[in-house]
């Protein structure tokens, strides 16, 4: 359980943030209210009282100003002239912001050596607030010479990640201290707005506190402080798409300033803006700002942090270049941790994380759970969208990556919460994932990203399974990659249907990809340094990837037949027996049929809708669709359970000549162990695993909610992924549509001053400094109303012949193994059987193949609990 996080009212300078947190935020009625926060703890989730404020020092330069601030309405609605949208964190307001640079008429001048001669790094001072709400101990005990707690600094990286080195006259701030970096954290954010940052920064913060608090380390409390050794990274793609609120957020921790970042040095387009700052001030998501109060261990430690923006949207993949690459060559990391931007880690996480490979120094790879934000009193799971994910989140985690980890290949190191051994990816595993890098396109020619087909260019939207398939695969190298038990996340989720599909689509073309470029390349494992006992386990596990990959494929079919067969064996009494159709009697025949057709109609048009329009011009379809199979679904259920009382009944009552015999026999046809091993392990071990995880709360909150959307997951987002396979654009979702702020900011002119080439820029007075840091933090914790999204997608014609082709083979398939099984047209030849064995034989291949998966996945499931000590 998470402590809290307790206020400072002890500077004179932090009363700027008390002031300026009481007037933005309208729900704040008082300066004594500052004295509570919302303790961030999901196993509670009440307030705290923290303790009396302490005498205030004075700053007059900061407390004159402060009487303006007190002022502030206390609404968005309320704002004056001065306070218009052009001072909030509107794009408009932000880019005049950068134009003006926070000078006032008649400011000096400074002039900024530029390092080599090309690069411009240079420190600016920080507010006095953020200097000031510094614990005592660490302003009075600093390095010689350092301003690392009262300068920021700030880098215009003009080169490409590749070439950001010591040599080009490049450095980072951890270097120069040179202090060894053991963790580095990244955060990568697109376009999410500011909550969903301060949600993850903040949980961080707690976690590298949890860290630097522990007494006993072997590790952590040697060679000097242990958050010294930990470096945080926030990398954010792009100027034009992200909500320029963030940048309020990252100014009022001390990381960013506004009107420094430069668009270019002296022609020369800068491709990355880098601030460093190490800071001791966090926000929560509820905009409650988190101070050091005292020396107590719920104090939050200096976080050293690097913001990399961006200049442009280049991609997810370009994001991990300049940390991997950039960043990671001259901090040199033990272990780099990777977080999506609204995923929070639970207490103590990222602490775990780094355990694993502390304690097994061939880990190479590793990963904890997610599982989805369920809202106060899990008032989400109410929406069956939210429930059927938090079953499949909880089944990924508590039993295919358990098993997964048992062969020591985990397919898929999610992006939102995953670990790596630096060391482990260097070489090859990198120099193949940064092949997706849009940035490289030109320079790798046929190998990068435009000279890639179709097929590729999914794989590499799945750039969560390219890393971790080439770390496990590296030549020469016995890296091994697993969950660890205890590491876990919260993460949001998709809450509507529109936007369910759109991330399935890219989640499964990119699966589907990476599965066929893993089993074709599969030879590559032989090339690895694993023992031969670990090369007979991954070729297991590759013979059933194959298995659940068939099985996937034709789900479309099995899906269909199931449903047919099973209704259609419940409504069809043998011709002169005495018996009626169930449900409905006589009518039932014609009920099913009706319903039949609608579930083909259905089918059908999901391929009309998916190749013609998006999802966001077809709502009301999609969730008619949710619905319709849904209802097939439950009817199908409830035959299911009709036919199993059939078969109980009469095998306890009647020796035979029963009226139900044409349901006995089909029952004992397809055998009696073979239906009793399919439901042991399909439901037996659901439950198994959540009973020997002690967390079983999903089966019975969530399980029944999935298996009525579980149709709909094949029928629906199946169809709508391999219907837009052809497209490959790379446009992030949610991107807002804006005009170009990155083209209108300011370059920097080099001049020459003897042999040196120099920047002159406007040289701020502390006064001005504080000035516009006052208003900063009153817009960064003044409430806003989300923005709506706008989605744009990009076809490519070229790439339809691709997806038509893939559609057709689904089509053909699926169409082909129905016709197979259900039409009698091919009882002529005798040697195929009639279409009644048909069905026998499709219910013992299909029940077979998926008991086996099952079976695999729970003794795998045992083996890594076993060997984690859970049993």
């Amino acid at each position: 359980m998470d402590a809290p996080d307790e206020p400072l009212n002890t500077l004179g300078a932090s009363d700027t943030f008390q002031r300026a947190s009481v007037n933005a935020n309208p729900n704040t009625q008082s300066n004594e209210s500052l004295s509570r926060e919302v303790v961030d703890q999901p196993e509670t989730g009440y307030e705290r009282p923290l303790s009396a404020s302490s005498p205030q020092e004075s700053n007059p330069t900061v407390q004159g100003a402060l009487e303006r601030v007190h002022e502030r309405p206390s609404s968005p609605d309320a704002l004056t002239e001065t306070d218009t949208n052009s001072e909030r964190s509107s794009t408009e307001g932000w880019r005049q912001r950068q134009a003006y640079g926070g000078g006032q008429p008649g400011n000096a001048m400074r002039r900024i050596k530029l390092a080599q001669g090309v690069v411009l790094s240079a420190d600016y001072p920080c507010p006095s607030a953020i200097q000031n709400a510094l614990q005592p101990k660490y302003r009075n005990d600093l390095e010689a010479g350092s301003e690392e707690f009262t300068h920021m600094r700030y880098t215009a990286a003009t080169c490409d990640p590749n070439d950001f080195t010591l040599k080009n006259g490049y450095n980072l701030r951890p270097a120069m201290y040179n202090r060894h970096t053991e963790l580095m954290i990244a955060i990568t954010y697109v376009c999410e707005d500011k909550f969903l940052l301060c949600r993850s920064l903040h949980s961080v913060a707690q976690n590298i506190r949890d860290i630097a608090n522990l007494k006993n380390s072997e590790f952590w409390n040697k060679g000097g402080p242990a958050w010294q050794k930990i470096v945080v990274c926030i990398l954010i793609d792009g100027i034009d798409s992200a909500d320029k609120s963030i940048f309020d957020i990252l100014a009022t921790l001390g990381v960013y300033q506004d009107g420094i970042i430069k668009k270019g040095i002296d022609g020369q387009e800068t491709k990355a803006h880098i601030f460093e700052y190490t800071t001791q001030l966090s926000v929560t998501a509820n905009q409650q700002l988190i101070r050091p109060l005292d020396d107590s261990s719920t104090t939050l430690v200096p976080m050293q942090t690097i913001v990399c923006l961006k200049q442009s949207n280049s991609g997810k993949i370009n994001s991990h270049r300049w940390l991997f690459t950039a960043f990671g060559r001259i901090l040199n990391p033990e272990v780099c941790i990777s977080l999506d931007v609204g995923t929070k880690p639970d207490y103590r996480s990222l602490l775990r994380l780094w355990e694993g490979f502390y304690n097994d120094r061939n880990l190479g790879g590793a990963c904890g759970e997610i599982y989805p934000m369920l809202g106060k009193g899990w008032k989400k799971l109410l929406n069956p969208l939210v429930a059927a994910q938090l079953f499949e989140y909880k089944i990924s985690s508590g039993l295919d990556k358990q098993m997964e980890s048992a062969f020591g290949n985990v397919t898929v190191l999610p992006g939102a919460f995953s670990a790596y051994r630096y060391r482990a990816i260097m070489g090859l595993p990198l120099e193949q994932y940064f092949h997706g890098d849009l940035t490289l396109g030109k320079l790798l020619g046929k190998r990068g990203i435009e000279g890639m087909n179709i097929f590729m260019k999914n794989l590499f939207r799945a750039e969560d399974r390219i890393l971790c398939w080439e770390l496990v695969c590296k030549e020469g190298f016995k890296w091994h990659s697993r969950m660890i038990n205890g590491a876990k996340a919260e993460t949001d989720v998709p809450e509507h249907v529109v936007d369910f599909i759109s991330q399935r689509r890219r989640w499964l073309n990119g699966a589907f990809a990476s599965t066929v470029y893993s089993l074709i390349h599969f030879g590559r494992m032989f090339k690895s340094g694993h023992n031969p006992i670990r090369k007979l386990l991954y070729t297991i596990q590759a013979i059933y990837n194959v298995v659940s990959f068939l099985l996937a494929w034709f789900n479309l079919a099995a899906f269909l037949l199931t449903t047919f067969i099973v209704t259609d064996l419940s409504s069809s009494p043998p011709t002169g027996s005495n018996l009626k159709s169930w449900p409905f009697g006589s009518a039932t025949p014609v009920f099913n049929s009706v319903l039949q057709s609608i579930y083909i109609i259905t089918i059908a048009y999901q391929f009309i809708v998916a190749l013609a329009t998006r999802p966001q011009g077809q709502v009301a379809t999609y969730l008619v669709s949710f619905c319709i199979f849904a209802l097939i679904q439950l009817y199908f259920i409830l035959n299911v359970l009709y036919l199993m009382k059939v078969v109980i009944n009469d095998k306890l009552h009647t020796a035979s000549g029963s009226s139900y015999n044409y349901i006995t026999t089909f029952y004992s046809d397809i055998g009696d162990l073979t239906i009793w091993v399919t439901c042991a392990a399909v439901f037996g071990v659901y439950y198994a695993a959540a009973f020997i995880n002690f967390d079983p709360w999903h089966m019975f909150t969530a399980y029944p909610q999935y298996l009525f959307v579980a149709s709909s997951y094949t029928n629906i987002i199946n169809v709508y992924a391999f219907s837009n396979a052809h497209d490959v654009s790379w446009a992030k979702r949610g991107v807002p549509k804006a005009k170009s702020v990155a083209e209108q900011l300011q370059s920097a002119k080099v001049e020459i001053e003897g042999n040196v080439n120099v920047v002159e820029e406007v040289d701020l007075t502390q006064a001005d400094i504080d000035s516009r840091f006052e208003k900063t933090v009153k817009r960064a914790l003044m409430p806003t109303e989300k923005a709506p999204r706008t989605i744009e997608k990009t076809v490519k014609d070229q790439y339809k012949d691709f997806r038509t082709k893939l559609i057709a083979i689904y089509i053909f398939s699926n169409v082909l193994l129905c016709v197979f099984v259900m039409n009698d047209s091919f009882d002529s030849l005798k040697f195929l059987g009639n279409s009644r064995r048909h069905k026998i034989w499709y219910f013992r291949i299909w029940m077979w193949a998926t008991s086996g998966c099952f079976s695999l996945r729970f003794v795998g499931f045992l083996i890594n609990r076993f060997r984690d000590g859970a049993l």
